[in-house]
């Protein structure tokens, strides 16, 4: 007897249908499992024939049967264990032990020995996917409903093992049924990283230009001898964003879930926090491998990513950057296909004057050689320079501040003015799908949105000519003055906010 049934996987970020067809049939035992399966695909005839026997069902390698099943299109590459419910649900129908109606029903989950349905990776993209797609219906690993929960138009069952499945099918009148999923309410959480603005003493320059980058998405770097407060300064920039949309949220989540990184039904509800070291490999920060998945840059969308002592990253991951800044998505190629990620996130970057740190400092003298000096700054090229919006200089603090300064402003009231800006650029771009912030902006829409009077222009293209900006610079400065004129609940850029802008271009980064 021949049986379908209908199931899916994870290609990087993109949801892959697939039919799965069983024929069970007289003749010398086989059990194959045919449609380009790699080692788990394959394996998944063991574990399906153990998790049928031991749910109290006749073994499908029992007796002199012919098993087939068939995992369609068979031209696209099978991998991971999600088709083993599928596919024990089809060899039970083509048993006839079970009656099943496929129509607009996806069946995901890794089965155990014992029947038990392990959680998968990514059910929250597939069901997205699914439910563009027309399916109804989604029966998957009750530790992935909360998740699959969050697309609303679909119906989501929470399944703990295939003989409670079984039962659901069933016809008969005195059978359990599987309650659906309710859809997942999102509660808004703030991730506590222990970091306020109010607990930097001093750096007035740097709060200042970490409140812009918070209010326009804009990338920044922080440089200046160690001790005085980057880091600590890059991790209370978290504090400061704003919350994310429910379709952020949705985004966010979806990411992680892919990278299997969602525990306890725990959602992403926050902006995401990345701070990957700098031996950290190029794969694990760019995205890739065999079958490319995302990396460090894609799981910081729609959050940070923070990049403590930048120049002591790999030169090429430095450089594969340079996409990313620019365009908002990563593409990863190899020979069997290419994944474009998304890759909209705020970078953040700390570095020292020279590897020992100490250049220019008044107290200690620097240890460098001239070529370890030329190698470090070497590492930071001008196409990357150009893509950071804001350079700011982190210089010591007195000691007199450190001991008897006041407390400043509070990441709350901070967050207020940034909730605000992001507001107003919120229904200045509504009308445009890909643009939410002032970052975003291209050249076309700058001149609609940022225009400047005539004395301003003039301001803008004398400054560039006499510091020698790029296009490129020119232009993310009027993205800056934007920023700077939505904090301060200003239509129209004027000069101070033009002035403002073009004290944050780099100046002498290295001492």
């Amino acid at each position: 007897m021949l049986a379908k049934t209908k199931s899916a996987q994870l290609t990087g970020l993109r949801a892959d249908f697939v039919e799965v067809e069983v024929d069970v049939s007289k003749g010398l035992h086989s059990f194959s499992i045919v449609g380009l399966g790699d080692k788990a695909v394959s394996e998944a005839r063991d574990r399906i024939s153990a998790a049928i026997k031991n749910s109290g069902f006749k073994s499908p390698q029992k007796g002199n049967k012919k098993v087939i099943i068939s995992l369609a299109p068979a031209n696209i590459k099978k991998e991971g264990t999600s088709f083993d419910l599928a596919i024990a649900v089809a060899t039970l129908v083509a048993q006839e032990e079970l009656k099943f109606d496929q129509p607009k029903k996806l069946l995901l989950g890794e089965l155990g020995l014992n029947g038990e349905l392990r959680p998968i990776k990514g059910a929250l993209l597939i069901a997205k996917q699914a439910s563009k797609n027309g399916y109804e219906e989604i029966y998957l690993p009750a530790d992935n409903a909360v998740e699959a929960g969050l697309v609303y138009d679909l119906k989501i069952f929470p399944v703990k093992n295939l003989r409670e499945l079984v039962e659901h099918f069933s016809d008969h009148p005195q059978a359990r049924k599987i309650l659906p999923q309710t859809p997942t309410e999102v509660k808004l959480t703030e991730k506590n990283l222990g970091i306020d603005f109010a607990d930097v003493v001093g750096q007035p320059l740097a709060k200042r230009g970490l409140e812009i980058a918070a209010a326009g998405g804009h990338n920044i770097a922080m440089y200046g001898p160690p001790g005085t407060g980057k880091t600590m300064l890059a991790k209370a920039l978290v504090s400061i964003l704003p919350p994310l949309s429910f379709e952020e949220i949705l985004e966010t989540t979806g990411i992680h879930s892919a990278k299997g990184m969602i525990e306890d039904d725990e959602l992403i509800t926050a902006p995401p926090f990345r701070n990957p070291h700098h031996t950290s490999s190029h794969i694990s920060l760019v995205g890739g491998g065999t079958n490319p998945t995302p990396g460090e840059i894609t799981l910081a969308h729609r959050g940070i990513l923070f990049l403590d002592e930048f120049p002591e990253f790999e030169k090429r991951t430095i450089e594969a950057l340079r996409q990313p800044l620019e365009d908002r998505t990563v593409s990863v190629s190899r020979s069997r296909g290419s994944m474009i990620f998304p890759a909209n996130f705020v970078l953040v970057a700390t570095m020292n004057p020279c590897p020992c740190g100490q250049r220019g400092s008044r107290t200690k003298e620097c240890i460098c050689s001239p070529s370890q000096l030329f190698k470090y700054q070497r590492k930071i090229s001008g196409p990357i320079i150009d893509r950071i919006d804001l350079w700011l200089e982190v210089g010591s603090v007195p000691m007199s501040e450190l001991s008897g300064k006041e407390a400043g402003e509070t990441s709350e009231k901070v967050r207020q003015r940034v909730t605000e800006a992001r507001k107003l650029q919120g229904k200045r771009y509504a009308h445009l799908p890909k643009i939410s912030q002032n970052s975003d902006l291209n050249v076309r829409e700058l001149k609609k949105f940022a225009p400047l009077v005539p004395a301003d222009q003039k301001l803008l293209e004398m400054s560039a000519d006499k510091l020698g900006l790029s296009a490129r610079a020119y232009h993310r400065i009027i993205k800056i003055a934007r920023t700077i004129a939505d904090l301060d609940k200003m239509e129209n850029i004027e000069s101070k906010h033009l002035l403002e802008a073009l004290q944050y271009r780099p100046k002498n980064i290295f001492g």
